[in-house]
């Protein structure tokens, strides 16, 4: 029995299954790695430099447009075969499979997975800066970025930047599903971003590694495929 094969036999045999995806899996469909993204206008810049609140806060219409250009790369791509298996199989087994990512980019989401456990944040979506005041929600003000007309608020990237944890509630919920899963892959990540990379070690069950480079959780997997999740998770997670 091949690797793949094997796997595709966990995956049948198991009840409680998470998938834990990182940049490669997005990489995928195109869309550029945080680093990457650093291109053009941008290029001058490092990613610390302007994923911070406190860049933010020296100069927002900048961090805003940065992340407009951003929004505008991920909306130029779609799902990746990858994203779509994991979605079909959810489809097809209710409440068997919990997705946590480390993406923002809402590819899960777009290929219809629910319950999508986005331990980075989305980057399509915006939160106040400041604790909104009773009016924010009503007086929203156009501008780059749009602010609260009554008292100033801005509105910022619903992303975890550098220097910020990671919303309590949904890692919480990432943590659950790890310790109760009888099966986790690990797909094109690097491994090398905490707490999130902590899911891998923390898993109850089986640990397989589906990347076509090695990474910093190889040595906490059962099995290694040297795979992308394009090309791997369509068989592996057929019935």
């Amino acid at each position: 029995m091949s690797e793949r094969e094997r796997v595709r036999e966990l995956v049948r045999g198991a009840r409680r299954i998470v998938v834990f995806s990182g940049a490669g899996m997005s990489a995928e469909s195109g869309v550029p790695t945080f680093r990457d993204a650093q291109t053009g206008l941008w290029a001058k810049f490092r990613p610390e430099e302007l994923a911070t609140e406190p860049a933010f806060r020296a100069n927002p219409s900048m961090v805003w447009d940065w992340y407009v250009s951003r929004r505008e790369a991920v909306a130029r791509v779609a799902p990746n075969a990858g994203h779509l298996a994991i979605a079909d199989f959810q489809r097809r087994h209710p409440g068997r499979l919990t997705v946590a990512t480390q993406n923002v980019d809402g590819l899960h989401q777009r290929a219809g997975s629910p319950g999508v456990l986005a331990l980075h944040g989305n980057l399509a979506d915006d939160k106040w800066l400041d604790v909104p005041c009773e009016r924010c929600d009503l007086a929203v003000e156009a501008g780059r970025p749009p602010r609260c007309a009554h008292c100033g608020n801005l509105l910022r990237p619903a992303v975890v930047w550098f220097g910020e944890a990671l919303p309590a509630r949904v890692l919480a919920e990432a943590e659950s599903a790890a310790r109760a899963c009888d099966l986790m892959l690990v797909v094109g990540t690097s491994g090398a971003v905490y707490p999130a990379a902590g899911l891998a070690r923390m898993a109850r069950g089986q640990v397989v590694v589906v990347n076509p480079q090695a990474s910093d959780l190889d040595d906490a997997a059962d099995v290694v495929l040297r795979d992308t999740a394009a090309r791997s998770l369509p068989y592996l997670l057929e019935d």
